[in-house]
């Protein structure tokens, strides 16, 4: 056995969907062997999903996926395959990886480092299992190996040796990988579920060429695609090195549900590098934990390369943020569309560049779904009835918009929405809801025996307004079984500059883990560039010209206007602030001084006014997070406390540490 022919495969699975996550993964199966490969890695938890939460405790998860492990088992012949699944073993649920071969179950090798940071929370369902151990447990009436397995596939003389790194294994300093170098496996499978964020694909891709280098072996790394349970989004990562060097990398962000990644490597020009390595130290004591597989039959066919469209390969997503982010939220959002069955979106479409990004995102769905698959297939997919299907009348039939005005909305924003709308190919309305507004004054009035004024009652007012929105666009929403997508980004959550029920209605919120300073960069980027492949769309002009507003407070006697910043601070100071202070978690003082070296040109006293404002706001409003619509996670700076960054609804608000840091600036 000279020649091996391995593969990683990326699988679009959902949480406890059985018969598509097993039909997903026999697909893959059939791939890699019309592809000529023998062996094949599959990513982890692929049978369950990853994503089943508190369904890991649940006894018929676990029994259902061993009985769907046996659907799979016999359409291995021929094939050495890993599967990942949670097994319930001594009382304990485990993350393993269970290798079959052809169509026999040759053990089960259990995860060793559990994530349990971020939007990761393995240590509520799963044990790690011990380094070294090794144990036996019953399944189908047979003893099956299971724990820290090395497999030896051939046997003595003429096999090649399999060892595991399952996802979090490859993350840690202490990874199972060189105690596996030092039992000379030649190959490592890391099964993965590693979620999409910026940036994160060239770590991938360094520890897994690093990996093969320092240990002396062919690494093969899968990973899930897709938005698999809602939040998370993973970008279907396939990567296969050797002896240092990357030899095969699939697509990434695949609109293909199933992405297999073939790749040759010779066991004998592996070995002898290994072997002259001055730094490799073998281990010669005898251990246990090594099963012994039959060799399997030579492939029938001869090895095929991958046939990816080099459309979807990078670097450049990772080299451009503004692409990466327009091609993962696009998946997420295409993926969440067939997941839930929705008919499509509904936006409540301002004007402003929040709910402009979010409708041009919806128009990047389309655009992204289409170039990767067709017109047709997008619109089955999507459950779309049009005859001979194109993007713009998908977008006319999957997109809703509605521009509601009071009297405090201007000509500049309706034009805007009007032009975004036209822009995105939405099926457009215009609603004007001030009488709706004036109402509910009227009847709140007479029940407190007083009128309402701005300047008494200032948030009462512009509260009101965006909350009349709400109603109006949800009936849109209800009627044509679409999911109302919420516009408010990660900014506005830090401080809580949202109307709850009003501007943060909705079903879920693609933009919710983005700075509004991105965002607006991302805008200009789309209107004068956009993305590979894709037309820039100049009607953003109209939104981008703009300084972001909420319009919900009337023009001021000196003729000056409500704007979002002047409400709170400059969003490049705002971000810059929620990264120190909760990102990095510096206290106030620590934060006031690391900005005025940043923003020189801002005062003492400003500056000081703002650290205030941004603490207060920040610790008055963790209600309004605990409540926002669930979030894409993009970005490892996510505020979603259900997920990321968990902060106490009640607290002193820094009381102390403000008090301290008035007096610094004061006396200064």
């Amino acid at each position: 056995m000279s020649r091996l022919h391995l593969a990683a495969a990326a699988l679009n699975q959902t949480p406890l969907d059985w018969d598509g996550n097993r039909d997903r993964a026999l697909a893959a199966i059939d791939r890699a062997r019309a592809a000529g490969v023998s062996w094949l890695c599959l990513p982890e938890l692929c049978l369950t999903g990853y994503g089943c939460e508190d369904a890991f405790h649940a006894p018929g998860t676990w029994a259902r996926a061993l009985e769907v492990l046996e659907e799979i088992r016999p359409q291995t012949a021929g094939l050495l395959v890993s599967v990942g699944l949670p097994l319930l073993h001594e009382g304990a649920v485990y993350n393993v990886a269970a290798v079959l071969s052809d169509t026999r179950l040759a053990g089960l090798v259990a995860k060793q480092h559990l994530a349990g940071d971020g939007l990761h929370y393995e240590p509520r369902w799963f044990k790690p299992w011990p380094a070294g151990v090794v144990s036996t447990t019953t399944i189908g009436g047979a003893a099956v190996p299971v724990g820290d397995l090395v497999f030896n596939v051939g046997g003595a003389g003429g096999g090649a040796k399999l060892g595991f790194e399952i996802c979090e294994d490859a993350w840690v300093s202490a990874r199972p990988g060189a105690r596996l170098a030092e039992r000379a496996v030649d190959v490592i499978f890391n099964p993965s579920a590693s979620h999409f964020a910026f940036g994160k694909a060239g770590v991938r891709e360094s520890f897994v060429e690093n990996g093969s280098r320092a240990f002396g072996v062919a690494y093969v790394y899968s990973n899930l695609l897709g938005n698999e349970a809602g939040r998370a989004v993973y970008d279907g990562h396939t990567v296969v090195a050797a002896g240092g060097r990357v030899i095969a990398q699939g697509p990434r962000l695949s609109y293909d549900a199933v992405v297999v990644t073939p790749a040759g490597i010779d066991l004998d020009t592996l070995r002898s590098e290994r072997a002259r390595r001055v730094s490799y130290t073998p281990g010669v004591a005898v251990r246990d934990g090594e099963v012994v597989v039959p060799a399997l039959p030579a492939p029938a066919t001869p090895l095929r390369a991958s046939t990816a469209d080099a459309d979807e390969r990078w670097p450049f997503v990772d080299d451009v943020k503004e692409e990466s982010f327009t091609r993962v939220i696009a998946l997420a959002l295409y993926d969440y569309c067939r997941k839930s069955r929705s008919r499509g979106f509904v936006v409540s479409l301002s004007g402003g560049a929040d709910s402009a990004a979010v409708c041009c995102l919806v128009r990047q769905m389309v655009e992204r779904a289409v170039a990767a698959r067709d017109e047709a297939a997008v619109a089955a997919a999507l459950g779309v009835d049009l005859n001979a299907p194109t993007v713009d009348t998908l977008c006319h039939a999957l997109l809703t918009t509605a521009y509601q005005s009071t009297r405090n909305s201007g000509d500049v924003t309706r034009d805007a929405a009007r032009a975004v709308a036209a822009a995105c190919g939405s099926t457009h309305h215009e609603l004007d809801i001030d009488a709706l507004v004036v109402g509910y004054r009227e009847r709140v009035e007479a029940a407190i025996g007083r009128p309402l004024t701005w300047e008494r009652d200032d948030l009462t007012l512009q509260n009101i307004q965006a909350r009349v929105r709400s109603p109006g666009i949800w009936m849109f929403a209800n009627i044509e079984n679409k999911l109302l997508l919420s516009t408010s980004n990660r900014s506005e959550a830090a401080v809580g500059y949202a109307t709850m029920d009003g501007d943060t209605s909705g079903g879920v919120s693609p933009i919710a883990g983005i700075d509004k300073a991105f965002l607006r960069t991302w805008l200009r980027w789309l209107e004068v560039k956009g993305p590979l492949g894709g037309t820039p769309t100049p009607e953003l002009r109209a939104v981008n010209d703009q300084q972001p507003t909420a319009e919900l407070r009337p023009v001021a006697d000196d003729g000056t206007a409500q704007t979002d910043e002047g409400d709170l601070m400059p969003y490049p100071l705002l971000d810059a602030i929620e990264e120190a202070a909760i990102g990095r978690k510096l206290p106030p003082g620590r934060v006031y001084d690391a900005m005025r070296q940043r923003f020189a040109e801002i005062s003492e006293p400003q500056m000081l006014v703002y650290v205030e404002r941004f603490y207060t706001l920040w610790s008055r409003n963790q209600w309004k997070r605990e409540r926002y619509a669930p979030a894409f996670h993009v970005d490892d700076r996510n505020l979603d406390p259900r997920t990321w960054c968990r902060w106490p609804i009640l607290s002193g608000g820094f009381a102390r540490e403000l008090r301290e840091l008035r007096a610094r600036v004061g006396s200064a």
